[in-house]
Order: structure tokens, then sequence, then C-alpha cells
């Protein structure tokens, strides 16, 4: 999903499908609520539906984090230093036990969780 968003990013498309599962309903919602995506909708086309995203042109780089690091909750500003070009710039997002979020609300939550990947 990161590199589908990113190389229509970088080719100039104002939006582009992606596969549709949970997990990227939830990481699509977080790059919502940050504005590194103006929208997406579920396109069901019978039997695997995707999402059609539309895209802000915001977005510098994306990418999945593997392996998919155990992040304690005293940890994050290490990971946010290894994968963030600036303090402040972009967004780690984790699956946590209060679902998908970014790095801001679990380090302000007092929680840690699995990383999934990085948006600046």
């Amino acid at each position: 999903m990161f590199s589908i968003i990113k190389n229509a990013e970088d080719l100039g498309k104002s939006e582009c499908s992606v596969p549709a599962s949970n997990l990227v309903k939830a990481i699509l919602s977080v790059m919502e609520r940050h504005e590194y995506i103006k929208s997406y909708e579920l396109l069901d086309d019978g039997r695997n539906g995707k999402f059609i995203v539309r895209l802000v042109r915001r977005i510098n780089d994306c990418n999945v984090i593997s392996p998919q690091y155990s992040v304690k909750k005293d940890n994050i500003m290490k990971y946010e230093k290894r994968y963030l070009p600036a303090a402040g710039t972009g967004i780690l997002i984790l699956s946590t036990s209060k679902g998908v979020i970014d790095h801001k609300d679990a380090r302000s939550a007092g929680i840690g969780g699995k990383l999934l990947g990085f948006v600046y």
C-alpha cells in the first residue's frame, strides 16, 4: 500500500487504488487525520475490495518498517530519530492495544506497540 501511494504521488496522480483490508483502512484513517491524503472510499468489486485514495501531493516519503519492531513507550523517540527526517516532521504508524495510531498519540497515551510504517 505504501509503495502504491508513493509511486502515485511521484507520478503526480490525483488518486490511486490500493487493496482493501481492515489494517489498510486503519492506516489510511491515520494518514487522513494528519492530512497526508484527502480521503479514501471503499470500492467493492465483488471479490476483493479496493480503496480509492485521493492524494494531496504532500507525501515526500512513506514506507513499511520491516521487521515490525516491538516498541515500548519509552523507546518511541529512538525510532522517531531513526525513521523520520526531523523532530516534528512526519508520523510513525503503530499497531497498539488501542488500535492503529500514530506515535504522538501512543506517547501521550503511554502505550507501546508494533511499528508498521512511517510517513513524512
